[in-house]
Order: structure tokens, then sequence, then C-alpha cells
């Protein structure tokens, strides 16, 4: 299914963050609708800010490492479609920059309140955790991805993961 256009009720920029070890950082979601999900670090983008700015500062805001939006590079993947969040329905799109880091520590003091009440706790996951577990992780089609980056680099185009609802 292709990617839908805008314009969108949540327009994400999002972090696919690995560490030296191969590991991707994902956080622990629980907005008490249903069971926990584990989700990339990244957010809404703010009017007037592009994907990458947008990326770059919601990684400072949820681990308070710092990077520059050109160090980014490009876009990776991207994943969208309809849902009802209760907060928000209609059409989503969610994008993806990968990035590499050396570190296994962050720290989650710039948390939003909404960010402290609704995540608990971060986890560094190793491919063949993602492959292996029953836990509920967006977006989906993460494991082929990070396998396929990990062994070719970044993909020339943009791949189009499954939409998760």
């Amino acid at each position: 299914m292709p990617l839908p256009e805008g314009p969108y009720a949540r327009h994400t920029a999002r972090v696919l963050l690995m560490n030296k070890e191969d590991r991707l950082l994902l956080f622990k979601y629980q907005d008490g609708r249903r069971s926990h999900t584990w989700l990339t670090p990244g957010g809404g983008i703010d009017d007037g800010e592009t994907v990458d700015a947008a990326a770059a500062r919601e990684l400072w805001e949820e681990t308070r490492l710092v990077v520059a939006p050109e160090e980014l590079g490009g876009l990776v993947a991207a994943t969208g479609g309809y849902a009802d969040f209760g907060w928000k329905k209609g059409t989503f799109r969610e994008d993806y920059f990968f990035h590499r880091v050396d570190t296994r520590d962050i720290d989650m003091s710039g948390f939003t309140a909404y960010e402290r009440k609704t995540i608990s706790e971060y986890r560094w996951w190793s491919i063949a955790d993602l492959e292996a577990t029953d836990e509920r992780i967006v977006p989906w089609g993460l494991a082929p991805l990070l396998t396929s980056i990990l062994r070719d680099g970044p993909p020339e185009n943009l791949v189009e993961l499954p939409w998760h609802h």
C-alpha cells in the first residue's frame, strides 16, 4: 500500500537509533487503552519545522543526545495510514532516519509531562530480540530493515513499512 498523501492529522519524525553493539533504542509506551507498545524516539513535527530538524529536536528532548539535523542523513523509511487514537484521528505519517551512537547512556529528563506519564522505560534491542519477541513494536518491519541497513548501508530509496494500525 503506498504512503498516504497529506494533509496529515499528525506528521512524525523518528530516529532508528543504534549503538555500537548494533542495538536499537526503544521506549516502552503505555497510553492506558491497550497493552504497552515499544516505540522509537521521535514525535510530532512543529509548524514550519523540517523533518530532520524535528527528528534532531525530538532526539535531544527524549535522550539528551545532540545530533545536528544534517548528521541524520536522508530518510530511510516511512509508514502511514488512517488511525483513531482517541486524542486524534485521521491520516498519519511517520518518517524515519537511521543514526548510530557510541553510547548506551541516555537521559530521559527532557520528557514532557505526557511522556513521563506514558513512557515507563527504555531498552536497547538486538535484531535477534526484535525477531523473537511477542511484544508490540512499531513500526512493523524493523528487523529486516535494520538487517539490510547494517549489511548494505542506508537504502537508496525510501522503504515503505506497513502501517501498524
